[in-house]
């Protein structure tokens, strides 16, 4: 289902979002959180898919106070994470590939990164990173799934 809202089908946004909010609600870390921020796409594959599903998704999350926050901008194009092999080529492949934009309002605040899959965690780790160098105090992650884990 996720694969196939990354694929156009945006209809689906409303059960994945109903999903999303069930998870967010039972977190502890909920009322603490000041931002929501999509891990954000390179401009040019949001040009091609037409929208980032990350950011249609933040956009349903359900929060009193808590506010959507695009500062964080993808600055290289970069490969597919899909199409990496490895968990160290996911990590070079996104690494340097985040920045904030200047005048962000990140500096103490608690964030929640949103996305929909997380595989090996490179890109939510990457993001986190450059988020905590520009003053947040605590990332958290909100995913839809994960992927690709051993529970054998």
């Amino acid at each position: 289902m996720i694969l196939a809202f990354k694929a156009g089908r945006t209809e689906l946004d409303s059960l994945l979002s109903f999903l999303a909010n069930s998870s967010l609600g039972a977190d502890t870390s909920y009322d603490n959180i000041d931002f929501f921020v999509p891990v954000p796409l390179h401009w040019s594959r949001r040009l091609i898919r037409g929208y980032n599903q990350a950011h249609i998704l933040a956009k349903k999350l359900k929060h009193s106070s808590a506010k959507i926050n695009t500062d964080l901008v993808r600055i290289r194009r970069t490969a597919v994470q899909s199409a990496m092999a490895s968990p160290a080529k996911r990590v070079s492949n996104v690494a340097g590939a985040f920045a904030v934009r200047s005048g962000h309002q990140f500096s103490g605040k608690t964030v929640c990164l949103v996305d929909d899959i997380k595989t090996t965690g490179a890109t939510l780790n990457e993001c986190a990173k450059v988020l905590k160098q520009a003053g947040a105090s605590k990332v958290l992650a909100l995913v839809l799934a994960v992927a690709g884990q051993d529970i054998g």
